[in-house]
């Protein structure tokens, strides 16, 4: 295992790399600079670490930044253009909320230089972790799959219109990955009884887009679920009184079996 005070790196030998970019609540030294503390920390992946812990056990390569993406966003195009034109999305290094609240005081946001060396600092690294144990499976593996970890809360107006599906798989509109891991992926989601889509809202980052090159081996799905999945999550948007809800693994686990389920498959698949 490598790794640095805010990056980790955890390798396996299955022919599946897992990246957990949004789990970091680490502020980098900007708390001054925010609004408050807890909203710079709202809009945090929570739990989802916790709730993939048992993809060490399948062998799998682990990819994971400690650094919150108030600070920068590991997953948006480092040039800083949208994902999702014409959409209401956030950027590399966001200056509000999923819901539209300031995250800095007034003045207080970053300047184009300082954003440049969050890029150089902690972007830039984050990927070529990803790129090098790319490289190392390849080195074993004819296959691989790269799957990229998130959630999101259910409803959000800013961003999506109703209540998302539990489950939003993105293949950047089957570019990233074979469409028969995308389908045997899309068949354990069907299994379930729960909402989801392919494609839908959420069609994969910049993670899913870079790295994932079929035709050179490597397929990258990118998984979004909504909170409601695995969390009890607030009818409302949250305060800092109550939110983010406690990790609670029993109500978790009936999730954690689905996607267990959908690893499992990854690694399966890439092993054929």
């Amino acid at each position: 295992m490598a790794a640095t005070p805010w990056l980790t790196v955890r390798q396996g030998t299955a022919p599946l790399l897992v990246s957990i970019p949004h789990t970091g609540t680490d502020l980098a030294d900007i708390e001054s600079r925010l609004v408050s503390t807890w909203l710079g920390r709202r809009d945090c992946d929570w739990w989802i670490d916790k709730l993939y812990d048992f993809a060490a056990d399948l062998g799998a390569t682990i990819v994971h930044t400690a650094i919150s993406r108030t600070v920068i966003d590991v997953n948006r195009d480092p040039s800083g253009a949208s994902l999702y034109p014409g959409q209401a999305t956030t950027t590399l290094c966001p200056t509000d909320t999923f819901d539209g609240d300031p995250l800095y005081r007034m003045g207080e946001e970053p300047t184009p230089s300082e954003i440049d060396q969050r890029r150089e600092t902690y972007f830039k690294p984050y990927h070529a972790a990803l790129k090098a144990e790319i490289d190392r499976l390849r080195g074993m593996h004819e296959n691989i799959v790269l799957y990229d970890c998130h959630s999101i809360r259910s409803v959000l107006p800013r961003l999506f219109e109703g209540t998302l599906p539990v489950f939003n798989l993105g293949t950047n509109d089957g570019k990233s990955t074979g469409p028969v891991l995308q389908q045997k992926v899309a068949g354990v989601l069907a299994a379930t009884g729960e909402t989801w889509v392919v494609n839908g809202r959420f069609k994969g980052g910049s993670i899913t887009r870079t790295f994932g090159q079929p035709q050179n081996g490597v397929h990258a799905l990118q998984m979004e679920l909504a909170n409601r999945g695995y969390m009890r999550e607030p009818a409302e948007k949250g305060s800092a009184e109550n939110w983010p809800v406690p990790y609670d693994p029993t109500y978790a686990a009936p999730i954690r079996a689905t996607l267990k389920q959908i690893l499992e498959t990854a690694i399966d698949w890439a092993g054929r």
